[in-house]
């Protein structure tokens, strides 16, 4: 209210008006005049009031306006040979398994290996207590000699009894009887004989031996342990692991090319890779077919022959299996990451003389690892892009980014000394 309708109001309201009280009415106005400038000023300071409500100057945000110039990496088109695979899974399998087994009963006496240990065939692995299977020996040997002796006996017999049958000394029936038991006595000898080299063949039993080259497992048996020939486990198993098999499948529409490579004895190799793909194991190639399809998945089971000269494979290992089929010479190809699809099908972005880029349609061959092989309005030479294709249009302008540029730029002295500075 201002002084003037408080002075009107006060007139109306008494019929006069008092000294004292017009000086209040004019204080109370000077005072309500005074602080609202001040309010009013502090606010506009603050910048609380509409005019200072957004920022100006140079550090204003520009808003709707677009950076149309987009950093992208490109590559070239080249030519060069792309290797058309098979991808499968695959196991790997030894080339052959043996668990090693008591072939006597007996105490286990000595341990001559370690576990996980590559031994040769033949070499001595343990042995079992030979003293039974000696004495054993022993026994038999003694009655070898003992009818070896008799036999002796009846042979000089049978002599004298001829010569005396030449004199007419003796009957001839005498003579028939001698020589028949010389014979018996040859069957005797005969059935000790074997019976000695039976024993000696079980005297060498009690020496366990490896009957395979290849690398051993764990053992099932300690010393002091009785080992029967009736174990199930055996005393351990041996895997030959150099060369291993891989067997995978593939499906059978690729079986009349792969035959007919093998027919005319050509290698098909083949690349074992660990399960991310990212490491590849061992070279191998295609060794033999299975002999039937599967009704089942469609597919053929394929072996495939490793060195494993490094022993990195083991059996029952599972891998990333890529079979080459053939390769193609000098044809055109992309990195794939420039391969893009859309509504229209596969297209790349092309780097024009004014760095610009076009969209150039194609169609996407075999993979081989980064590269793609394509066919279409490319030529060797021209660069694509490979990374930042999703912000860009026809006639996009661009900006080619050198890999690692950023980053020695960034850590370039005369930057960081800039740096520090501000």
């Amino acid at each position: 209210m201002t002084p003037n309708a408080i002075q009107s109001s006060v007139k109306n309201q008494t019929g006069k008006v008092t000294p004292w009280l017009m000086g209040v009415v004019l204080a109370l106005g000077a005072s309500g005049a005074w602080w609202y400038s001040q309010h009013r000023g502090q606010a506009g300071q603050d910048g609380a009031g509409p005019a200072s409500s957004a920022p100006q100057g140079k550090n204003a945000p520009r808003f709707g306006g677009v950076n149309k110039v987009q950093p992208v990496s490109v590559a070239l088109v080249k030519r060069q040979d792309i290797r058309v695979t098979v991808n499968a899974i695959g196991t790997i399998a030894a080339a052959n398994t043996a668990v090693v087994k008591a072939k006597i009963d007996g105490e286990l006496k000595a341990i001559y290996f370690q576990e996980g240990q590559v031994v040769k065939a033949g070499a001595l692995l343990a042995e079992i207590d030979p003293r039974p299977f000696q004495i054993a020996l022993a026994q038999v040997q003694g009655q070898l000699a003992r009818d070896q002796a008799q036999l002796q006996n009846a042979k000089l017999d049978a002599e004298r009894f001829r010569d005396l049958l030449n004199k007419d000394g003796i009957a001839k029936q005498q003579v028939d009887t001698q020589d028949a038991l010389v014979r018996q006595l040859q069957g005797t000898v005969q059935s000790d004989q074997a019976q000695v080299d039976s024993a000696k063949l079980q005297l060498s039993y009690t020496r366990i031996t490896a009957p395979i080259s290849g690398r051993l497992g764990l053992k099932q048996a300690d010393l002091g342990n009785v080992l029967h020939a009736s174990d199930v486990n055996g005393l351990i198993s041996i895997a030959q692991t150099q060369p291993v098999n891989v067997v995978f499948a593939v499906p059978d529409t690729q079986l009349p090319q792969i035959t007919s490579q093998l027919k005319a004895g050509q290698a098909l190799p083949v690349e074992a890779w660990d399960r991310e793909q990212k490491l590849k194991l061992a070279d191998g190639k295609v060794a033999s077919t299975d002999n039937a399809i599967d009704l089942a998945t469609g597919t053929i089971k394929l072996k495939a022959l490793f060195p494993n000269l490094d022993g990195g494979l083991f059996p029952n290992q599972s891998v990333n299996v890529r079979l080459q089929l053939k390769v193609l010479q000098g044809t055109l190809a992309v990195p794939s990451a420039a391969v893009l699809r859309g509504a229209k099908g596969t297209y790349v972005y092309l780097v024009n003389a004014d760095k610009t880029v076009s969209t150039k349609a194609i169609r996407a061959g075999a993979n081989d690892g980064d590269w793609v092989s394509v066919q279409g309005d490319l030529q060797p030479g021209q660069q694509v892009v490979v990374d930042g294709t999703d912000r860009l249009r026809e006639g996009a302008q661009i900006d080619i980014i050198t890999p690692g540029a950023t980053a020695s730029a960034a850590s370039s002295p005369k930057r960081r000394h800039r740096e520090s500075s501000n």
